[in-house]
């Protein structure tokens, strides 16, 4: 016989949460890892070009300079994305002040100060659980959307274990 539990959090807003759940998120998409080793590729490619451009017998220190330049920029925008990304979205969520999540067999659902969020289960039917947060996740082929439930928002320690056992109940754990 399956129970119909209900588990509520309160929390605030913690830009720690919020990167964390924003980092997980990506690290999930596929084309997200993929422009990651792009940047990457893009720069290990301009030091190589860089080396070329030093042989002789027109050694061009200004090209290197632009080259490896051009490198670092890829590789910095790249890994600053998760971050400004995780920056917006705290902007939002902090300013609707302290959230209330409840969290039961048929879905979850976030209010706020002027913010009302619902979804059923199949809208997020992955979760990935780290020792803060439990990051909800939608399909790899329906977008990128997250939701995130920070467990020091839960009333006690038991409760974690309630949680994880409703999300197990109705989504798959990645």
């Amino acid at each position: 016989m399956e129970t119909s539990e209900r588990i509520e959090l309160v929390y605030p807003a913690v830009f720690g949460d919020v990167r964390e759940a924003v980092r997980i998120r990506m690290r999930a998409l596929l084309w997200w890892r993929l422009l990651r080793w792009a940047a990457w590729g893009a720069f290990v490619l301009t030091l190589l070009a860089s080396g070329v451009a030093l042989l002789p017998p027109t050694p061009d220190p200004g090209a290197v300079v632009k080259l490896v330049s051009l490198g670092l920029v890829a590789v910095v925008a790249a890994e600053l994305a998760p971050w400004l990304t995780a920056r917006a979205f705290f902007q939002a969520v902090r300013s609707q002040g302290e959230a209330t999540a409840v969290v039961d067999e048929d879905g979850a659902r976030w209010t706020s100060r002027d913010t009302e969020m619902a979804f059923r289960w199949a809208l997020m039917p992955r979760y990935v659980e780290t020792p803060r947060l439990f990051v909800l996740l939608t399909a790899e082929k329906s977008g990128s959307g997250f939701a995130y439930l920070p467990k020091r928002g839960l009333a006690g320690p038991g409760e974690v274990d309630r949680l994880r056992a409703v999300l197990d109940r109705n989504i798959s754990k990645v």
